[in-house]
């Protein structure tokens, strides 16, 4: 597929492709980073208050795995549709709607936390429509970066702003789970706060999108984004394993159980095992934006993958705090290498027109292997106990490893990025 040539901004119009010696001075940039650092805090914030409150009310495991479940339905439903949306409209717009829907799910939220409801199928009712809201977020949020930084910039963009989200996830947990000791209400209004502020920047924000032809929405242009996938198949490999291996090393579903049963600790201690992926992800976004991957590619891949499996079984084994706070450290260390690589194949080697689906295949992979594999820990911990589900799914994640190292040879020997395509 040719890529259209990207039409002339007209002298009025600020470019944010001016050519500069650093990122930090691209400003449209630095507001997309604030705007996504801002949304990512929210989320991880409300998902440790959800997770506390359904599991206080309930005091079923099960139910954790309801969570991700109910978002995953109409994720699912919506994904190949919005990178359709993404590759024919303004991406900015896009996310701006997303967020405003993100917004009106934590006003709910914090409205039923302060009418003392025991039931908790309205707090369901809205997970259904963040999972909506996240669906048409995902392709737009990945496909948009490209639309404010320069080629020749992406390597470095694309850790700084996997680090900033991952420094959120950090911020967002800790900060959720002491904000819960003063009650859910408060965690939801300081949500709200986060989500309002965040629409804000993404207003400022300016982009150059070179948008597809337009056309009615179909199967066929939904389905564009697996053809191109399929017919490249290291981005292939590289997809389907970040799907199959943390479908089912998704523990993490599990840690208002892990935290509340297996360490006795309380919403504050859940904040920290919940922030303690996203610490060794922000820690080795940092190295990689010191010094991106220039060699053997696929095999630091799959170690990421492997160090992933290996950390969860630690997780599942783990009756000390801080060696789950160190297993989960390096879960999320160990994964951020295997995004990196995702992500980067994504970007540089997709054409901006249909860089949206592109980017929705690999949202249903991400969102497969996060909220139906939160299912699917929540589901066999009640089935087989929460230990052996944990140590189960690690295990699996190994195995899954060694498998797709021998099923996609091309991926294991990758040497090199290819070059960056507008």
């Amino acid at each position: 597929m040719s890529t259209p040539p990207v039409p002339p901004l007209s002298p009025s119009t600020p470019s944010p492709f001016t050519p500069s010696p650093s990122l930090l001075a691209n400003p449209y940039f630095l507001l997309l980073l604030g705007a996504r650092f801002l949304t990512a805090t929210a989320v991880t914030m409300q998902s440790v208050a959800i997770g506390w409150q359904i599991y206080a009310l309930t005091g079923k495991v099960s139910y954790l795995g309801y969570v991700g479940l109910a978002q995953f339905l109409p994720f699912i439903a919506f994904i190949l549709w919005s990178g359709h949306v993404a590759d024919r409209h303004d991406r900015r717009r896009i996310l701006l709607a997303c967020n405003t829907a993100y917004l009106a799910g934590s006003l709910a939220l914090l409205a039923y936390s302060l009418s003392g409801m025991q039931s908790v199928a309205p707090v369901f009712a809205v997970l259904c429509l963040l999972g909506t809201s996240r669906a048409f977020a995902m392709p737009a949020s990945q496909a948009v970066l490209r639309n404010v930084v320069e080629d020749s910039q992406l390597d470095r963009a694309l850790p700084m702003a996997t680090g900033a989200f991952h420094i959120a996830v950090v911020a967002g947990p800790m900060l959720g789970g002491f904000l819960y000791l003063a009650g859910p209400a408060v965690t939801h209004a300081t949500v709200s706060a986060c989500l309002a502020a965040a629409i804000l920047g993404l207003y400022l924000v300016r982009t150059r999108q070179v948008r597809g032809p337009a056309s009615p929405l179909s199967l066929r242009s939904a389905l564009e984004g697996f053809r191109f996938v399929r017919s490249r198949p290291i981005l292939m490999g590289a997809m389907s394993l970040d799907l199959f291996a943390v479908l089912f090393g998704g523990a993490t579903a599990l840690l208002p159980a892990i935290a509340r049963d297996q360490l006795h600790a309380d919403s504050s201690a859940l904040g920290m095992l919940r922030a303690a992926p996203a610490v060794g992800a922000a820690c080795m976004s940092l190295i990689l934006a010191r010094k991106p991957l220039r060699r053997r590619v696929g095999a630091w891949m799959f170690s990421g993958v492997a160090l992933f499996g290996a950390a969860t079984i630690i997780l599942g084994l783990s009756r000390s705090i801080w060696i789950s706070l160190s297993a989960l450290f390096l879960l999320g260390f160990g994964d951020m290498l295997s995004v990196y690589v995702r992500q980067y194949l994504v970007q540089s080697g997709t054409p901006d027109a249909v860089r949206g689906r592109v980017s929705a295949v690999s949202a249903v992979c991400i969102g497969a292997s996060n909220e139906l594999g939160e299912f699917e820990s929540g589901i066999t911990a009640g089935w087989f106990g929460l230990v052996p589900s944990i140590v189960l799914g690690g295990a699996a994640t190994l195995a899954i490893t060694g498998f797709w190292m021998r099923l996609f040879p091309g991926l294991r020997k990758m040497d090199r990025f290819p070059e960056a395509r507008g």
